[in-house]
Order: C-alpha cells, then sequence, then structure tokens
C-alpha cells in the first residue's frame, strides 16, 4: 500500500471540514424556519400576560364574566383577505391555519371581578373581547407580548367599539 501525500491529506482534511461546516449551516437554516412556537416550548420564554377590564363608576358591581382570545394575527384582517378573494376548496379555519405560521390562539376567561391571566410566548399577538351589558364594548387591540410579565387594562377608551343595546 502507498502512503498518501501530504497534500492529498490537506485536502482530505479540508473536504472534511467543508463538508461539516455544510451540514451544520444546513440544520441551522432548518432550525431558523420551524414555527415561532416549535422553537419556543420552555416555559421560561413565556409571559404572563394579566388582563383586566376597569369598570367605569356607573358599572361597579356589575357581575363580570368575559371570554378572552388571543391570535398571533389579526384575525379581522385574515377574514378580509379570505373573503375578497375567491379561493376554491379551501376552507377558512385551513387558510386561517396557514396565516398562523402553526401557532394557535389563545383563549381564556376574565372572573366576575373582570380580572385573568393567561401564559404567553413572546411576540405579536390581537386580542378580542367582548363585554356584553346595557352598553357592548368590544375590545380588537394589537400587543406586543415581552418579558416575564405584563398588564393589560381594557377600558372604554382603547374599546374598538361602543354600542348600546335595548
Amino acid at each position: 500500500m502507498k502512503p498518501l501525500s501530504t497534500f492529498r491529506r490537506l485536502v482530505i482534511l479540508a473536504l472534511q471540514a467543508g463538508l461539516i461546516f455544510v451540514l451544520a449551516g444546513a440544520g441551522w437554516l432548518l432550525y431558523k424556519r420551524l414555527p415561532e412556537g416549535a422553537a419556543q416550548t420552555d416555559s421560561a420564554q413565556r409571559t404572563s400576560l394579566q388582563i383586566f377590564i376597569k369598570q367605569t363608576p356607573d358599572s361597579v358591581g356589575q357581575s363580570l364574566d368575559v371570554a378572552v382570545s388571543l391570535y398571533p394575527v389579526d384575525i379581522i384582517a385574515v377574514r378580509h383577505e379570505f373573503f375578497t378573494e375567491t379561493r376554491p376548496g379551501k376552507r377558512f379555519e385551513d387558510f386561517l391555519k396557514e396565516r398562523m405560521k402553526g401557532r394557535s390562539p389563545v383563549n381564556a376567561r376574565l372572573d366576575k371581578q373582570g380580572s385573568g391571566s393567561v401564559m404567553l410566548p413572546p411576540g405579536s399577538w390581537w386580542l378580542h373581547a367582548t363585554l356584553s351589558g346595557d352598553e357592548q364594548l368590544e375590545w380588537r387591540l394589537p400587543v406586543t407580548v415581552t418579558g416575564t410579565k405584563q398588564v393589560i387594562e381594557l377600558t372604554p377608551q382603547n374599546a374598538y367599539t361602543r354600542s348600546k343595546t335595548f
């Protein structure tokens, strides 16, 4: 058997190092393309989002029980986009799932005093809530979730719509 020349050994070593570099780079590119929710499964990377409704003087004492939904996309804009263009054979649920890129909505309920808490991964979210009563208030708020704890106050001033019920 003939021993390998020094030049040939260096070329083989360089090719081996290049192969390892290319494989590591491909793995990194795949990791970066994962949906945000898949890369953030650790609960230490989640934010405790506290939500409460500030009661006005005329609504104090009124029992509150409000459903709150948080979406990773603006659901109203997605719905508008879906219904303005024809999409034969595609359901809205599939279109919405495609737009949310692997993330899922989070639902919560505010208690009788109008407060609640939910854990969310950091990022941009849209809060949707409706308070029924003599005056119906609807909130559609963009929320940027960061840090370990965050508080959102729902007031008549930051409501999307206010309508009188009869």
